[in-house]
């Protein structure tokens, strides 16, 4: 292909969600759309505003695998990604599993350790980038007629990896969670209030504190830190 077409081309491409989040654009996540919701109600949500994901919890609520895959399955057809947090901080060796489910964004909560960030990684993406197995039936994307390395190499560059920051530990030591793959942190207001309230001499008096310390770490990196103080709503 002529280099000014191929130029032309890739001004005119959509700039992919990975890469908005990676700009530090914000996202619109919708929520309050559970497990078993109809088709109606799920578009009623969706037609309240232009939305780049939908986000449902496993860590808070019922776990199903079939509901997950008709729900992601809707999702596509109003031509938006499932966000999905998993169910324990210890299940992210679970995440290819899920994947192969449909969701095209994870969040790993209550993360504490660079080892749960590695494995979160390691599960998340295909090799080369990561360890995921390969078997993705019902996969974001999958109908899109991709062969395996095709499809890997499309994923490893579209899903969103998201960790949930709820400690004062965490946040004290958020800059070494950055790492290639990771693309945003976001809070659990509640539980990291906890901590705070709990926390010997915290550094930090409060919430805002602590959102202000983790952008100061991550200015300079790719990882999107999520304004917000729920895994869900304007990122």
């Amino acid at each position: 292909m002529d280099i000014t077409i191929w130029l032309s081309l890739k001004e005119v491409l959509p700039v992919s969600l990975k890469q908005r989040i990676h700009n530090k654009e914000a996202i619109n996540i919708a929520s309050g759309v559970s497990f078993g919701c109809t088709r109606d109600e799920m578009e009623a949500v969706l037609g309240q505003g232009n939305y780049d994901l939908i986000s449902t919890d496993h860590q808070h609520g019922a776990a199903n695998e079939d509901k997950l895959v008709e729900y992601c399955a809707m999702a596509s057809e109003f031509d938006v990604g499932v966000q999905l947090r998993i169910k324990h901080t210890r299940n992210a060796y679970l995440i290819g599993n899920l994947l192969d489910l449909g969701p095209q964004a994870i969040v790993v909560p209550q993360v504490e350790s660079v080892e749960t960030v590695d494995e979160a990684i390691d599960f998340f993406y295909y090799p080369q980038k990561g360890k995921r197995s390969w078997g993705p039936s019902s996969a974001y994307g999958i109908k899109q007629g991709l062969d395996r390395l095709e499809y890997a190499e499309w994923w490893n560059n579209t899903g969103i990896l998201i960790l949930q920051i709820e400690s004062v530990d965490a946040v004290i030591n958020v800059s070494k969670f950055a790492k290639p793959g990771v693309d945003m942190v976001t809070f659990g207001e509640n539980d990291l209030n906890f901590s705070i309230e709990s926390y010997p001499s915290s550094p930090f008096k409060n919430l805002q504190e602590c959102i202000a310390h983790v952008q100061t770490q991550l200015a300079d990196t790719h990882v999107k830190v999520g304004a917000g103080h729920t895994p869900s709503g304007r990122l």
